[in-house]
């Protein structure tokens, strides 16, 4: 369920995600992974819901568009050196990336954190994909952006069900 009417800004933020080879039940399937251990009743459904609610945030369509720019013009070698070779090999000091989804990640709270951090370590299901640089494709930002927002969902979803978030 998402709602009816979408801004420009969420619409474009969404078609990127699904440029890149991300769709909305990529992201939820690693809500359900973050989640299914603590709610016997928890369905796919509702980890899309929850997805769909993180991803109506102005804060994360900046997230997406700004990161999902980056990686594009790194992979099109527009970038200036050194900042494009950084990108394109994802460096592990870089970091900058892991900032961009702070950004998501701050928006519902401290359990985020500690979910975005496990999922960025393990690198489940899309993560896994995103991160496989023999494609030739960059996801420097991207990787870190879909792990944020599916963090950030699955604590939206926690908190929706001790009652700090009223709808489900």
């Amino acid at each position: 369920m998402v709602r009816e009417k979408q801004t420009e800004l969420e619409q474009r933020a969404r078609e990127l995600l699904y440029e890149r080879g991300v769709e909305i039940q990529d992201i939820a399937e690693l809500v359900y992974y973050l989640q299914a251990k603590y709610f016997n009743d928890l369905t796919l459904d509702m980890c899309i819901y929850n997805v769909n609610r993180v991803l109506s945030k102005r804060e994360v369509q900046h997230a997406v568009l700004t990161g999902v720019e980056l990686d594009i013009l790194a992979e099109k070698d527009q970038l200036s050196e050194p900042l494009l070779n950084i990108i394109k090999r994802d460096e592990g000091l870089y970091g900058i990336d892991e900032v961009v989804a702070y950004s998501i990640v701050n928006v519902y709270g401290s359990i985020v954190i500690t979910s975005y951090g496990y999922i960025d370590k393990q690198k489940p299901g899309i993560l896994k994909e995103l991160n496989d640089l023999s494609t030739g494709k960059v996801n420097t930002f991207i990787d870190d952006i879909v792990g944020a927002i599916a963090a950030a969902a699955a604590s939206r979803l926690a908190h929706s069900y001790a009652g700090d978030i009223l709808d489900q």
